[in-house]
C-alpha cells in the first residue's frame, strides 16, 4: 500500500512571503506584522504611531479584519496609504493577501509598512507574511495570564508590547507574573510598556526608528 504524503501546507505561503520580502527589501521598506487579541489596542497603536512619526517617516498600513473597513477608515486619518483586507471567516492574514495589498501601495514612497493582523493570539503566529519582525501585543485589561496561555506568540515575536499601562491602577493585573511567564518562555525578547490611548509611545517609536532605513533614522 502506497502512502500519499501531503506537503507542508505552509510551503506555498512561505514562497509568496519570500516574494513579498524581496519586494520590500528592494524598495527599502521595513515591515512589521502586528499581532494581538481583539481589543488589545492594535488600531489605536497604529493611529498614534502614524501621528507620532508623521514628520519624518512615510508609513503605509495593511489592515486585516474579518469584516468592515472601520479600522482602515480610522487609520486613514493619519496615513495616506491604507489598504483593508477582509478575510471573511479566515482568522489570519496570509502572504498572498498581503501581496495583493502591496500591489495597491507605492512602496517607493514608504519607509515603514505596518501590517495589522486579524485580532487573534494563535492563528496568525505561524504564517510568514514577508515582514522583518513580528510584534506581539498584550494589554493590561486582558489579564496577566495571556503570555502563558498563548506561548507561541511570545516565542515568535521579535518584540512584545504591553499596552494600556495607564489602566494599571484600575485593573487586577499581576505584573510580576506577566513578566515571569514571558521570561520563562523567551528570556531575551524585549518588552516595551506603552499606552496608545494616552500617546505614551516613546520607547516603541524609538525602537522603530532604530530599524528604519538610515536616511530616515
Amino acid at each position: 500500500m502506497q502512502v500519499q504524503v501531503i506537503e507542508n501546507v505552509l510551503k506555498l505561503n512561505d514562497e509568496v512571503a519570500r516574494m513579498n520580502r524581496a519586494d520590500l527589501q528592494n524598495a527599502g521598506v521595513y515591515a512589521i506584522d502586528l499581532l494581538g487579541g481583539p481589543g488589545c489596542g492594535k488600531t489605536t497603536l497604529v493611529e498614534k504611531t502614524c501621528a507620532a512619526l508623521a514628520d519624518s517617516v512615510d508609513i503605509a498600513v495593511i489592515v486585516g479584519d474579518l469584516a468592515t473597513q472601520r479600522d482602515a477608515d480610522r487609520i486613514a486619518r493619519f496615513c495616506r496609504q491604507v489598504v483593508q483586507v477582509n478575510t471573511g471567516k479566515g482568522c489570519h492574514l496570509e502572504a498572498h493577501q498581503v501581496r495583493q495589498a502591496l500591489s495597491r501601495i507605492n512602496l517607493r514612497d514608504v519607509d515603514l509598512l505596518i501590517i495589522e493582523n486579524v485580532g487573534n493570539l494563535v492563528c496568525p503566529v505561524g504564517f510568514d507574511l514577508g515582514q522583518n519582525a513580528k510584534v506581539g501585543m498584550f494589554s493590561t485589561t486582558e489579564g496577566a495570564d495571556k503570555p502563558a496561555k498563548y506561548p507561541y506568540l511570545v516565542l515568535a515575536a521579535e518584540i512584545l508590547l504591553l499596552n494600556k499601562i495607564d489602566l494599571l491602577p484600575h485593573v487586577p493585573f499581576d505584573t510580576p507574573q506577566f513578566y515571569a511567564d514571558i521570561r520563562h518562555l523567551n528570556p531575551t525578547v524585549p518588552v516595551l510598556e506603552c499606552s496608545a490611548h494616552t500617546g505614551t509611545l516613546e520607547p516603541w517609536t524609538r525602537w522603530l526608528r532604530q530599524r528604519l532605513p538610515a536616511h530616515v533614522a
